[in-house]
């Protein structure tokens, strides 16, 4: 059994709305709708756990009727993105074996690249979606550069991002037991010593954060997933 957390818990601070991005419509349908679209679609994916705000657990109740998505339940998130995905966690089936972790403001994803994680974690104890960084990256100290990385040797991690059940548990619970601060889900895992195998996706599958980002997934929309 393969599950899926979608997270959709997050205050949008960056959007400059006064209104949780996954409500904000391209087109004619909501952010989140096509989100959880691509997964309730595929035949891998048993169960979808959607992680939100308490406040707003009508608001997605009534997303998910008008949908009529059968696979959805709704999990409450925590304080951080860190609680969110443990609650997800805790939440899916007993008998499931693989996870994916996807943000819920990553509505174009592609569901090959679903089916690639999928079948890499077959054999991989983690797989997550990448692209190759296009810029230069430089650290800095203080307002001045003190590196230039090797571009050839970064990429820009995408979700989603998946694991063995077991695996993603033991990540979050020794995160949570030492308070190891992680952007994103891999870190956790890594920090167990596993190996993490990149996944190579698109530079389609943005994430919603800006106004910029909503006429830029309008464009994406046009041109067809």
């Amino acid at each position: 059994m393969n599950s899926a957390i979608i997270l959709a818990a997050g205050n949008s601070t960056r959007m400059g709305k006064n209104i949780n991005k996954q409500f904000i419509k391209l087109f004619d349908k909501e952010v989140i709708y096509y989100t959880v679209q691509t997964f309730e679609k595929s035949e891998l994916i048993d169960e979808i756990i959607l992680v939100v705000k308490e406040e707003e657990i009508i608001d997605f109740k009534m997303l998910i009727e008008k949908y009529n998505f059968k696979k959805v339940k709704l999990t409450v998130g925590g304080n951080s993105r860190k609680e969110s995905v443990y609650n997800g966690l805790k939440d899916i089936s007993d008998n499931s074996k693989k996870v994916l972790i996807h943000d819920g403001a990553r509505p174009f994803l592609k569901e090959k690249y679903l089916i690639e994680i999928i079948n890499a974690l077959d054999i991989e104890d983690a797989a997550i979606l990448a692209v190759k960084t296009k810029d230069t990256i430089k650290s800095i100290e203080n307002g001045y550069i003190v590196n230039t990385l090797k571009r050839s040797e970064l990429i820009n991690v995408q979700t989603p991002q998946g694991f063995k059940k077991d695996i993603i548990l033991k990540g979050y619970e020794y995160g949570i037991l030492n308070n190891v601060e992680a952007t994103d889900d891999s870190q956790l895992v890594e920090k167990l010593g596993i190996k993490v195998k990149i996944i190579y996706g698109d530079y389609d599958n943005i994430k919603i954060t800006t106004e910029e980002d909503i006429k830029f997934g309008e464009i994406i929309l046009k041109d067809g997933l």
